[in-house]
């Protein structure tokens, strides 16, 4: 990336630069007369050719880099240290392989992304890897369904797109929806189920961290969601309009401001795209280096008492369940329900079979008379398959002791 000039440079307001009056003033020496060596050789030359255009460009990158080197020697003079994240390659390093695997302009990410933006630049993303898009245990199909039998949740789909992780999950994504994007990694097989912690699945958590990144840099504002979050009622109503990033929960405490006891579940966030939440997600990114054990999810539950998300401003609110639930932590209205997550549970198969139970509990509920719907207080059904799979994954007996490991 090339670099910017000094006086160009964006500043955040967790950078503090403490200079001597010596230093500052050499610094400005150089600067200034470096912009008017710039500006007599510029007056001389009258780009009327190629080869005065070239000049002209050749005497530009000279002077440019002149100068970026005297700003660093400068920075270096005063001891001044911009934080790492900031100085990290890696989260414009995976920005070249956001493109599709087509040639065509139709499936760029810019204009995929521009087809199905609402108004206000906002766009629905969730990802979608072959073993999720399997149309023999699809919780692709599921996810669809949810949209077409939520109250007034069908139009949703015009503003969905799905970003696939390979090229069979975006050959079954373009057979059933409009705006598919092929994001692909070099190197890297996305296309199996990633068990739950394993490297792959850590690969994968990350890489879309990082491409949620990238979109926000492109302008657009993004609600993401799991493909295996049920969608029964429109939630934008239900965000705070001034949040810079809101997010679901495992557990919700009762107060959407309160970072000690609200657990955030990473399935489900709205993210509008401003400096604030770009350098959230940098810094998000970078963390990874410091829990390099722990998943995107983890570290965010670490990462939210940090300073630096007090020296960006950053407003940060969590979700209400009642609002947006999960296997977790059910809504406990169907009335006010909007999104149900297949959370504390692992096995996609787990996850199917307790999703068409969720499914038809709905398909029930708006089955109902109106006058039903209040009076009965209908419910969910209670997770099978997932609750046992939760249990065997931790290895936890039925009272919740923890099975001793052999050998």
């Amino acid at each position: 990336m090339r670099p910017e000039p000094p006086d160009r440079r964006r500043r955040t307001p967790a950078i503090r630069l403490k200079t001597s009056p010596s230093a500052t003033i050499s610094a400005r020496y150089r600067i200034v007369f470096t912009g008017e060596m710039l500006r007599g050789y510029l007056s001389e030359i009258k780009p009327l050719t190629v080869l005065h255009r070239a000049r002209t460009a050749a005497l530009f990158l000279f002077v440019f880099g002149f100068s970026y080197l005297i700003l660093n020697r400068a920075l270096d003079s005063c001891q001044i240290r911009l934080p790492d994240y900031l100085l990290s390659t890696d989260v414009f390093s995976s920005a070249v392989f956001f493109n599709s695997s087509s040639d065509s302009d139709d499936t760029s990410l810019e204009k995929v992304l521009k087809g199905a933006s609402m108004d206000d630049k906002t766009v629905i993303l969730t990802t979608l890897n072959e073993a999720w898009a399997d149309p023999n245990n699809s919780i692709l199909d599921l996810f669809l369904t949810s949209f077409r039998l939520g109250y007034h949740t069908s139009r949703l789909l015009n503003h969905l797109v799905i970003i696939t992780l390979d090229q069979k999950a975006f050959a079954s994504c373009k057979r059933v929806h409009r705006h598919c994007f092929a994001l692909t990694t070099e190197g890297v097989d996305f296309s199996q189920e990633a068990y739950f912690m394993t490297p792959d699945y850590l690969k994968m958590m990350w890489r879309r961290i990082d491409f949620l990144r990238y979109v926000l840099e492109m302008g657009y504002n993004f609600l993401f969601t799991d493909a295996d979050v049920m969608w029964f009622r429109d939630p934008f109503p239900h965000f705070y309009p001034d949040a810079d990033f809101q997010i679901a929960c495992d557990h919700y405490s009762g107060n959407s401001s309160d970072v000690s006891t609200n657990i955030p579940n990473g399935g489900f966030s709205f993210v509008r795209s401003n400096i604030r939440s770009i350098e959230f997600y940098k810094y998000w990114y970078s963390s990874r280096e410091v829990y390099p054990d722990l998943h995107d999810q983890d570290v965010l539950n670490n990462i939210k008492f940090d300073a630096i998300l007090k020296d960006i401003n950053l407003n940060l609110r969590f979700l209400d369940t009642t609002y947006f639930g999960g296997f977790c932590e059910p809504s406990k209205d169907m009335e006010k329900v909007c999104t149900m997550h297949a959370n504390c549970c692992v096995g996609l198969e787990n996850k199917v079979h307790d999703l068409k139970i969720m499914l038809q509990d709905w398909r029930n509920f708006m089955a109902l008379p109106s006058s039903m719907k209040s009076s009965s207080s209908p419910t969910w059904s209670h997770p099978k398959n997932c609750s046992l799979a939760l249990h065997r994954h931790l290895g936890l007996f039925e009272d919740d002791s923890r099975v001793e490991e052999i050998g």
